[in-house]
């Protein structure tokens, strides 16, 4: 079954994606796009926001970020402006979590089905849905 899957999928994403992984494995870029995720912000605005990291460091990940695709960078003026780019992100989750998603989706099914069927569990699951009367 693995094997079908597999070759159903384009091999070109798989380069794509190896630099977005990459890039969210590191604290610190993860934490660069959840300050983006609030807002554009200049390049300087991104390095005062850690003040720990050198202005090189930052932009050692700044750069890697833009490889991955995951920020895009607008000039405007002298100044650089740095929006986050979620398509990569969301092609790891179609990639990846929404085929778990779903083998989880029907397991889950499958458990609640079995419950409902069983005397003991239908009967455990309609007491804790039973609607208690009012205190008054």
């Amino acid at each position: 079954m693995l094997a079908s899957v597999a070759l159903t999928e384009p091999p070109v994403l798989d380069n794509e994606l190896d630099r977005v992984w990459k890039a969210l494995s590191d604290s610190t870029r993860r934490a660069i796009l959840d300050l983006l995720r609030q807002g554009p912000r200049t390049t300087t605005q991104i390095v005062e926001a850690f003040p720990h990291l050198s202005r090189f460091g930052v932009m050692k990940h700044i750069d890697v970020l833009r490889e991955a695709k995951l920020i895009q960078t607008r000039e405007e003026s002298r100044q650089r402006i740095n929006s986050l780019n979620v398509v990569p992100i969301r092609q790891i989750y179609e990639r990846w979590v929404g085929r778990f998603e779903e083998l989880w989706a029907s397991h889950l099914l499958r458990i609640k089905e079995d419950a409902e069927t069983n005397p003991t569990g239908a009967h455990t699951i309609k007491a804790r849905t039973k609607k208690r009367p009012k205190a008054g």
